[in-house]
């Protein structure tokens, strides 16, 4: 015959809901509490927890996404340095191929660390100011301008960086009204540091005869041009 399991007895039966037949302190005697209290010195035993078991580095998931979530690559890819072509040497007078100054020719100054070319026009001659253009861009010439009294320390990938500018919110009645675009104004650093560089360039350009007139004029190929006949 199967063991007959043993039913616990309430000690302390409901009379409602919530309510005890008997008080805490009479269920205090009633239990025996008080003899094994005092059979350990006035304390109640006190028992040291069991010691968790570890858990695993890593708990499985509960649930599973319903995508696949995309993780990202790591690049193991060691960055070098942007080599620059033969054709290209500090003093170069180079022509744009794109951009706002497409067919300007422009002097080389020197390569940033970001492998992008530092150029000016001079900006007194054909309006170029300084500026960065990457090298898949221009055309090398054979023409050069020597450059050794033109300094060029200060200018770096973090000079030409753009100022972050907090958005206003717009009320209810300019969201309605035409806005007026806001000029923006060249820091005066800037300007005097494009003046120095102009002055120094401009020395140099205006003893070679009609190097200013070559700087100047704009590059462009006429019918019958071939490009990859000319030399530059």
């Amino acid at each position: 015959m199967a063991p007959r399991k043993t039913q616990k007895v309430n000690r302390n039966p409901d009379l409602i809901r919530g309510v005890g037949k008997f008080s805490r302190s009479k269920m205090y005697h009633k239990r025996g509490l008080w003899a094994i209290k005092a059979k350990n010195g006035g304390k109640f035993p006190h028992h040291d927890p069991k010691p968790k078991p570890e858990a695993p580095a890593e708990k499985a998931p509960k649930f599973y996404p319903a995508e696949d979530v995309k993780k990202p690559l790591v690049n193991k890819r060691k960055l070098k340095p942007t080599k620059l072509r033969a054709s290209i040497t500090p003093g170069t007078v180079l022509i744009i191929l794109a951009g706002r100054f497409k067919g300007k020719r422009v002097v080389f100054l020197k390569q940033l660390s970001s492998g992008l070319l530092l150029v000016t026009g001079p900006f007194r001659v054909n309006g170029v100011p300084l500026r960065r253009v990457n090298q898949s861009y221009v055309i090398g010439t054979s023409t050069k301008v020597d450059i050794s009294a033109v300094n060029v320390d200060k200018f770096d990938d973090k000079y030409f960086a753009k100022v972050a500018e907090k958005k206003k919110k717009k009320g209810e009645g300019e969201f309605f009204e035409a806005e007026k675009e806001e000029k923006k104004v060249l820091p005066q650093e800037k300007k005097d540091d494009q003046k120095a560089v102009d002055a120094a360039l401009i020395k140099v350009i205006e003893a070679v005869p009609e190097l200013k007139a070559y700087i100047g004029a704009r590059f462009s190929l006429k019918q019958g041009d071939k490009p990859h006949e000319l030399k530059f």
